[in-house]
């Protein structure tokens, strides 16, 4: 990974734009949205910085570019037709360390924007480092198509609903378990007001907030690909991770990221994890290629195998 995924706020930070034109025009938009404090540094200004600089969006210094305007910035922006001065820029930016982004030159970018998909409260951000824009643009699509058109309510609602959710259950565990039911709540992707979201807030609260769920086997074969969407769906759902030394890296990887890990020697350990953390959601990943021993797995306990086939204990 050669980029760090990150979002920054920068509300009131002191950001240099350098250039006037188109480029530096589409920049100097997603830093106002940000409501950063965008100076632009050039000799002319574009039509729509011209526009933004009457309204007092931005600051402007008609002028060429001078290392001493980087002092006291968080970010630089070279957004200059001038290759020669883009390098000059970054290379200041560097020596007063000093995040920089050069348009158009990856290998002289200390940050990138990805493509974002913005939802109000929610937003996603999609990136190939550079790679493959056309690719990210048509991720982009992809998901816009998939995303409900209510998300920015129910974001709405599960921020003005956490400080009370802090006062219902103690631990990060207990709350993020409430929020995963609220979200899988068939009424919840249905809603269209706060009032109908409200409803069942209140009814899972009324709920048993900590039910034994039985874990979940799930067989593996050394291609990601041939995993059924109901168990990628169960292992990113999965609180806790139990597998061997062999399972490969990019099968392990699938299941959700903060999951805890509880690696194993052998099936005849299941058992003892299992019921260590009884109100845990666990995933057990298993391959026909080992020794597998389901008869010391609790009933109900549901497989899931490679070909479709899924049975319950």
């Amino acid at each position: 990974m050669q980029y760090f995924p990150i979002f920054v706020d920068l509300v009131n930070k002191p950001v240099l734009v350098i250039g006037g034109g188109e480029v530096a025009s589409r920049k100097v938009a997603m830093l106002c949205e940000a409501q950063a404090d965008v100076l632009v540094v050039s000799p002319t200004l574009s039509d729509e910085l011209a526009m933004r600089l009457a309204t007092g969006e931005i600051r402007y210094q008609q002028a060429e570019y001078h290392k001493s305007d980087i002092a006291g910035v968080w970010q630089v922006w070279a957004t200059t037709d001038n290759r020669e001065l883009n390098q000059r820029i970054h290379n200041d930016a560097t020596a007063a360390k000093v995040l920089c982004n050069v348009v158009d030159s990856p290998e002289h970018c200390d940050f990138i924007t990805p493509s974002i998909i913005d939802r109000g409260l929610l937003q996603v951000a999609i990136s190939s480092g550079g790679a493959a824009p056309v690719l990210v643009r048509f991720l982009r699509e992809l998901l816009e198509t998939q995303l409900a058109a209510n998300l920015p309510l129910i974001a709405q609602f599960s921020q003005q609903s956490r400080s009370y959710i802090k006062q219902c259950f103690e631990t990060v565990d207990e709350r993020r378990y409430f929020w995963e039911r609220f979200f899988r709540h068939p009424s919840v992707a249905n809603a269209q007001s706060l009032v109908q979201l409200q409803t069942v807030f209140e009814e899972l609260l009324s709920a048993d907030h900590n039910p034994i769920v039985p874990p979940v086997v799930v067989f593996y074969q050394q291609d990601p690909e041939l995993l059924t969407l109901k168990a990628l769906r169960l292992m990113q759902q999965a609180e806790r991770v139990i597998s061997t030394k062999h399972c490969p890296k990019m099968i392990s990887d699938l299941c959700r990221r903060d999951a805890n890990r509880s690696p194993v020697e052998n099936t005849d350990q299941w058992l003892s994890i299992i019921e260590q953390f009884p109100t845990d959601r666990i995933v057990i990943l298993a391959t026909l290629d080992e020794p597998c021993n389901l008869s010391v797995l609790p009933a109900n306990t549901q497989v899931l195998r490679c070909n479709g086939e899924a049975f319950t204990l």
